[in-house]
């Protein structure tokens, strides 16, 4: 007889040891989910909620007390004031309540305003329901003693209490498809679309060209190669807002350095708008992409090729290969699955690239994106909801890439 062997990883010592590597693992499942998973999902329940800016906010009243009248001696007659207001401009705000104790020495002179009562020192008004921008304020006449002047004269150590209770469009149940609508049925959303996807494109294939060729040329021994392999990083880790700074200067149409040169060389009689014009706007910022991020390619290309093995290149130069095909047939293979990996990053960073195109045109002259929409829609026209749309629009459409790179173009390349 043969004793049951059982499978393989559902022993006790394996379920002890699976165990404890999900303990290990929570802290980092934990720390995911506070930074990546809850914004995300909260991005997705704006988008489908009528919400502005303002709504940001809950709707809340809001309370000022002041004393009026500078009372100097006991005896002398002052005016408490309480400003109430909404703080929103669309919802009523129920059941609003105020309470307040009064300091010391405070006594009360004129009437009561309606609604509000006084037991000893304790000061409380029902207000029922305020309507959208409320705003009023009320005085009560009273005199102060010396137990005030005593006490210390500072009425803001007994602040007031408010109350009451609003519908909340951010966390209520009311939904709506109209952010998305508002998107699709705009006349510029298929154009930012494609200048999207154009400036995707061109910058993550320009970067991985110029990253490449840049690899193939260090890719030797030969005096200062250490200074020039810096040299290429500079793009890269130098402050976003001082290259872009820089060649706005460099190219601006009256006073850039750019637009000086091609005049005196007759190149053009008049200096060049390169950032004001379409769709010279848009090639600009595709150099500048491919400019600025070619030296991560660079770096990633040139550590795979010194890790080929010498050998092979030896061997072709023996059979009379020309410096083409061992490019072609030798080092192109080699290189192929770190292209598609530095092809995936590069497209999902490129496509969520905001800050080189805001700060080079602020997405004018045919250089909006979908991430500079986003800004406009959040910020410049306060529609939370319309922006939160876009950038769920974003994440599906680099959800769908991906799925597609790793569903057919990882395959191929064996990642």
């Amino acid at each position: 007889m043969t004793s049951a062997v059982p499978p393989k990883g559902t022993g006790p010592l394996a379920r002890r040891e699976a165990r404890l590597a999900w303990g290990l693992l929570l802290p980092t499942i934990f720390s995911v989910a506070m930074v990546i998973i809850l914004p995300l999902l909260s991005i997705f329940w704006i988008s489908f909620k009528p919400i502005g800016l303002a709504d940001l906010r809950p709707p809340v009243p809001v309370v000022r007390e002041s004393l009026r009248g500078r009372p100097a001696a006991a005896g002398d007659v002052a005016e408490v004031e309480y400003r109430l207001r909404n703080s929103s401009q669309d919802e009523v705000i129920s059941g609003v309540t105020l309470s307040d104790h009064w300091p010391p020495g405070i006594s009360l002179v004129g009437e009561m305003p309606e609604g509000c009562s006084l037991s000893g020192q304790d000061f409380f008004c029902d207000f029922g329901d305020i309507d959208p921008k409320f705003n009023s304020r009320f005085r009560i006449e009273v005199e102060v003693g010396q137990a005030f002047f005593d006490w210390g004269g500072d009425p803001e150590e007994s602040l007031p209490v408010v109350t009451g209770t609003a519908d909340n469009v951010l966390t209520n149940a009311e939904f709506t498809l109209d952010n998305f609508r508002r998107i699709f049925d705009g006349a510029e959303f298929w154009s930012v679309l494609g200048v999207t996807l154009a400036y995707t494109i061109f910058g993550t294939i320009g970067a991985l060209v110029v990253g490449l060729f840049a690899a193939l040329l260090l890719n030797r021994e030969f005096r200062g190669q250490g200074v020039l392999r810096g040299l290429y990083l500079f793009p890269y880790v130098a402050p976003v807002i001082a290259v872009a700074f820089t060649w706005v200067t460099l190219f601006d149409p009256t006073s850039g350095s750019a637009n000086e040169l091609l005049i005196r060389m007759g190149l053009t009689g008049a200096g060049i708008n390169f950032f004001g014009q379409k769709p010279l706007a848009l090639i600009m910022v595709i150099l500048f992409e491919v400019w600025r991020y070619f030296p991560l390619s660079f770096l990633f290309i040139l550590a795979r090729l010194q890790s080929i093995d010498h050998d092979m290149y030896e061997a072709a130069d023996m059979d009379g290969a020309s410096p083409f095909q061992k490019f072609w047939y030798l080092s192109l293979p080699m290189l192929l699955g770190i292209l598609s990996v530095l092809f995936l990053l590069r497209f999902i960073w490129t496509f969520n690239k905001f800050d080189d195109i805001f700060l080079l045109t602020g997405g004018s002259a045919g250089t909006r994106t979908l991430t500079v929409n986003v800004y406009e829609q959040a910020f410049a026209i306060s529609n939370i909801g319309a922006g939160a749309a876009v950038a769920v629009l974003i994440f599906a459409i680099l959800l769908v890439f991906s799925f597609f790179f790793f569903r057919f173009i990882s395959r191929e390349e064996g990642l």
